[in-house]
């Protein structure tokens, strides 16, 4: 094992009680995965809208319906300050698009790019867009919570400021007008774990039904339609698939199956090669949310924006493939960085493995890209990662990802509080944070992060698990068995989809696309072969051996043709015997 290698992954098979309360599921199978990822109840998989907990319950939300009702009435101007992810594209997009719908007269949209204007409603933001005349409103949209300077920036340029956002507030919330964050102190709705869009499709909600209150009459959109929306921008953004959120995809992906997508999306669904009809939520985490994300990273995303608000499918899909095209150049651009991370990390005094965080840089990195590397590294090392590059002002722009159990916003906190003015500024999330710092900061910020991070790993954090649903018996190696997961979701982050794991026999291989690996294998001692593909693995096994593989059990379509395959995410030499 080389220095930069990571100990094997021990395969730790879940082991779950099945609780009374899924007894009514028919499927010993189905009862044992739901049981694993928590549910105890049935009534848990049950994915209506009547069944979302109501938007009173959210702090704030009266004062922003009000805001924006007197915004509408007066014919002020409206515009939404977006962010440069998905989350932010779709959260832009519906804002505005319900709000005209509900007779909003003068509705506009700013997403900031990342590198001249930075994270959120800046300065730097309100400078661009200008004075407010009396009565207009700045809405952000999957930003703002951290947006001090920038709201003030507003108040003083004659903006009244409503901010919506998701992500985990500072010690101080800015001086907002109205504020409507599940995690702002003081709120009491239960579903923390929203989307940008989440909020923005509650703040809609909320707001149609104020509306409708005042007149009945009033023509006024069906809030329905816009799940398609929510559904791309809460997996994009792999925020956990909670029930709320389970049941907003889940009613986003059936409005798309149905053929009732919005042009931009079915587009966008057309260009990545997916089947519309059999949509599922990693089609749009793996094809769709990359398409999105790619304008924000290279370019602008007001493409993004503006093919998710196509009024047809022609002006759709020529935005569609432009992004396609741009996602085509982010990948080139990554795969150059990440190699370059990976020679950083060869030449570090210490293995990755010896350290408690990872921090790579480089003067020529494309700031929209290191999120992109940091958790590659974090997947290949797991150890937290903080990747920089050059970004706006002469500032180092960095994005970190993290393990299980450490929540790296509380790092970052940690290490600004014991290092007055090292971190010039930081945000984020239990998972994924953003933050900047000067570039002669770099080694101090480095060792600051160690000792922070040193301080809170335990063993249960390092320990390199792959946790399993465990085996599939020979008859459910079928493509029933995979219709029926596919069918069970929408799985995801925090309610992952099944992985399996067993001992297979080799029937045949050979390399595809030249890095792939597509074998037939065999469970021993069963009857059943099926294909398996190893992405991203360009050598062949031996083909006298046995192997235990860990994978998911998937429906592949070719020609228009079903069988069901075997997705290998690991693969080691079985013991003989």
């Amino acid at each position: 094992m080389s220095r930069d290698e990571p100990a094997p992954a021990r395969i730790v098979e879940r082991r779950p009680e099945i609780p009374e309360g899924l007894a009514t599921l028919k499927s010993p199978l189905l009862q044992r995965l739901y049981a694993g990822r928590g549910v105890r109840h049935a009534e848990e998989l049950e994915y209506t809208l009547a069944g979302l907990p109501h938007f009173r319950e959210l702090r704030g939300i009266d004062a922003a319906c009000a805001l924006l009702e007197d915004a509408i009435d007066a014919a002020h101007r409206i515009l939404v300050v977006g962010d440069f992810d998905a989350d932010g594209a779709t959260s832009t997009a519906l804002v505005c698009d319900a709000l005209h719908a509900m007779g909003a007269a003068r509705v506009d949209h700013f997403v900031p790019h990342r590198a001249r204007h930075g994270y959120g409603l800046s300065p730097a933001v309100v400078e661009a867009v200008g004075k407010g005349a009396p009565g207009d409103v700045i809405v952000t949209v999957d930003n703002g919570i951290a947006s001090i300077a920038g709201v003030e920036a507003a108040h003083a340029a004659g903006w009244r400021v409503l901010v919506s956002d998701h992500h985990l507030p500072g010690e101080t919330l800015p001086a907002a007008d109205a504020i409507v964050n599940p995690n702002q102190p003081g709120c009491r709705f239960a579903g923390k774990r929203l989307a940008g869009v989440g909020v923005a499709f509650y703040l809609m909600a909320a707001l149609r039904a104020r509306l409708a209150r005042r007149d009945p009459q009033r023509a006024l959109p069906r809030m329905s339609d816009y799940l398609d929306l929510v559904a791309v921008g809460t997996v994009a953004d792999v925020v956990a698939l909670d029930h709320l959120n389970r049941t907003l995809v889940s009613q986003g992906l059936r409005r798309i199956q149905r053929g009732l997508a919005r042009p931009g999306i079915a587009a966008l669904i057309e260009v990545a090669g997916r089947d519309a009809r059999r949509l599922n939520a990693a089609d749009i985490g793996f094809a769709v949310g990359p398409r999105l994300n790619a304008a924000g990273r290279l370019e602008d995303m007001r493409i993004g924006v503006a093919c998710l608000r196509a009024p047809d499918a022609a002006s759709a899909r020529t935005l569609a493939s432009e992004l396609s095209a741009i996602n085509r150049q982010r990948q080139s651009v990554q795969r150059r960085m990440q190699s370059e991370a990976d020679q950083a990390l060869a030449r570090l005094d210490q293995a990755p493995a010896q350290r408690a965080a990872l921090v790579v840089h480089s003067d020529d990195w494309h700031e929209g890209i290191v999120g992109l590397v940091a958790s590659k590294l974090r997947e290949r090392h797991g150890r937290p990662v903080i990747a920089f590059a050059p970004g706006a002002h002469g500032m180092l722009k960095g994005s970190a990802r993290s393990i299980e159990g450490l929540h790296i916003r509380d790092v970052l906190a940690a290490v600004d509080a014991g290092n007055d003015g090292l971190i010039a500024q930081f945000g984020g999330h239990a998972q994924a944070a953003g933050l900047s710092l000067r570039p002669e900061a770099i080694r101090e910020f480095e060792h600051a992060l160690e000792a922070a991070v040193a301080a809170r790993l335990t063993p249960a954090m390092l320990s390199p698990d792959i946790v399993t649903d465990g085996m599939l018996a020979d008859h459910e190696l079928t493509l029933d068995t995979a219709r029926l997961l596919e069918s069970s979701g929408p799985w995801g982050a925090g309610f992952e989809a099944p992985l399996f794991h067993g001992v297979f026999e080799i029937v045949s291989q050979r390399i595809v696309g030249e890095k792939h690996l597509k074998l037939e294998v065999r469970p021993v001692g069963g009857l059943t072969v099926i294909e398996a593909m190893r992405f991203n693995h360009g050598q062949m096994l031996d083909s006298r051996r046995r192997y235990q593989l860990v994978y998911r059990l998937a429906v592949n379509v070719f020609r228009e043709r079903m069988t069901a395959n075997l997705i290998v995410a690991d693969h080691r030499a079985a013991p003989d015997g």
